[in-house]
This record gives C-alpha cells, structure tokens and sequence, in this order.
C-alpha cells in the first residue's frame, strides 16, 4: 500500500520560512518524479515543484527563486522548502508521486501565511 504523508505545515508570517516534508513509503521512491502542489480556496490545485530523481527540477514562476525541492531517495523523503513566504502562498499543500500515467498524492498539510 502507498502511501504519502505531509508535515510541516502551519502559521508562519510574511517573510518567514517553512519547510516541508513528505515521506513515502510503499514505492521505490528513486523511480518516481515527486512534486509539490497547492490548493488555495476557490483555486485549482496547481503545481509548485517537481523533482526528477538524477537532479533536475522545475518550479512554478510564482516560487522561483524562493523555494527549493529537494529528496533523500535512501530515506523515501522529498522536502520543500519555502523562504520569503507570502500571504498568496496561503494553501494546502499535497505530496505526489508520479510514474508512468501512476500517480499518488498524499493528505495535504495546510500553510497559512499572515500578512
């Protein structure tokens, strides 16, 4: 059974940090492109950051320069981490995992940003 499980989430001012976690278990977490996605109120769960295993990955414009993803594929561990934390980055924040049309998401850790 997969499973993907999110911590690190809270109450964090304008300008603060977080740094999220997401653990798997379930997957041979080396084959999977791992991502970070938010869902804001009223909004579509959009992607923040993927991490293709070998080094690369992308981000949303909107994160660029202030966050950065980054796995422990020995500990089945993707993190993100976000500087310079805005109130538009105020969401629910969702693990995923994706291989091959296989995808998997975990239970979402809540990040609200206070202006």
């Amino acid at each position: 059974q997969v499973q993907l499980v999110e911590s690190g989430g809270g109450l964090v001012q304008a300008g603060g940090s977080l740094r999220l976690s997401c653990a798997g278990s379930g997957i041979i977490f080396s084959m999977f492109v791992m991502g970070w996605y938010r869902q804001a109120p009223g909004k579509q769960r959009e992607l923040v950051a993927k991490s293709i295993s070998g080094g690369s990955s992308d981000y949303a414009d909107s994160v660029k320069g202030r966050f950065t993803i980054s796995r422990d594929n020995a500990e089945n561990t993707v993190y993100l981490q976000m500087n310079s934390l805005k109130p538009e980055d105020t969401a629910v924040y969702y693990c995923n995992a994706y291989n091959r049309g296989t995808g998997y998401w975990g239970q979402g850790t809540q990040v609200t940003v206070s202006s």
